[in-house]
């Protein structure tokens, strides 16, 4: 959007028409409505769109750096030969591209609320608003790229373990597929109240140690009167709970996934 409609907006000076065939070969529309400059809405529009690109970035981040955390590890940011974690701890490494995206996050969004500052102005435009545009504007341009500059590294380089994800499914001892038996259970007929019940003992008691969830529920007469053994160890299977994984990757990039291993 543009405007040539003079001081007020009001076209005192040149026509509406002429604006028009001007803002025309600079491929911009005529502002309908403009006072001395172009409403601020807009503005405020494209830094909030910023800001939001830079939320999704930070949430993709924010995941990264928690499944870095050396108690889950299962993805960790490149960590480049001669790189220090940390001036005083030799032995860290840190997801420091990670947690730069996450804190320059915070800015856009502080930014995105004075852009919604700038749209009120007196009597239809005092300059309050430009200092702060000036500083807004080309900041949360490059802070943006930036990140999404910082963030294509960090994929591209990722380090992914997936021993360890498979590791960590083991130490719930079976719990997580506590829904797919449950279900097992009222497809065989069982009501889900009992189910429901007959599950949560069992799995109330496989968080505090050993046997696991399925050995608990193999060993219930309730359950094999119900479920097969084949049946009982298909719920168990991490298999199901990514069957359709490649479908979301599709609906994305627009293109065919090779099927997963």
């Amino acid at each position: 959007m543009g405007k040539l409609s003079g001081a007020v907006g009001t076209h005192a000076h040149l026509s509406p028409e002429l604006e028009e065939e001007v803002l025309r070969s600079l491929g911009l529309e005529p502002e309908p409505v403009a006072t001395q400059v172009v409403q601020r809405d807009r503005h405020a529009e494209l830094v909030q769109s910023i800001a939001l690109l830079g939320a999704s970035l930070e949430k993709i981040a924010t995941q990264i750096r928690l499944m870095q955390q050396t108690e889950i590890l299962e993805v960790e940011e490149p960590f480049r030969e001669g790189q220090k974690g940390s001036s005083a701890m030799p032995h860290k490494r840190n997801p420091v591209n990670c947690e730069r995206i996450c804190g320059l996050a915070r800015v856009l969004r502080a930014n995105a609320l004075v852009s919604l500052e700038n749209v009120a102005l007196w009597h239809e435009r005092d300059i309050s608003h430009s200092s702060a545009e000036r500083v807004i504007l080309p900041d949360s341009f490059l802070a943006c790229d930036f990140m999404a500059v910082q963030l294509r590294e960090v994929l591209e380089m990722l380090h992914v373990y997936p021993e360890r994800m498979r590791s960590n499914l083991e130490m719930t001892r079976g719990l997580i597929y506590s829904q797919r038996a449950l279900l097992a259970l009222i497809q065989a007929g069982m009501s889900r109240e009992d189910a429901y019940a007959l599950v949560q003992r069992h799995a109330m008691a496989a968080w505090k140690g050993e046997p696991g969830l399925s050995e608990r529920l193999a060993s219930d007469a309730a359950v094999t009167r119900a479920l097969s053994q084949e049946k009982l160890v298909a719920c168990f299977d991490p298999a199901h709970f990514t069957q359709h994984v490649n479908r979301i990757f599709e609906r994305v990039l627009g293109e065919p996934v090779a099927a997963a291993r």
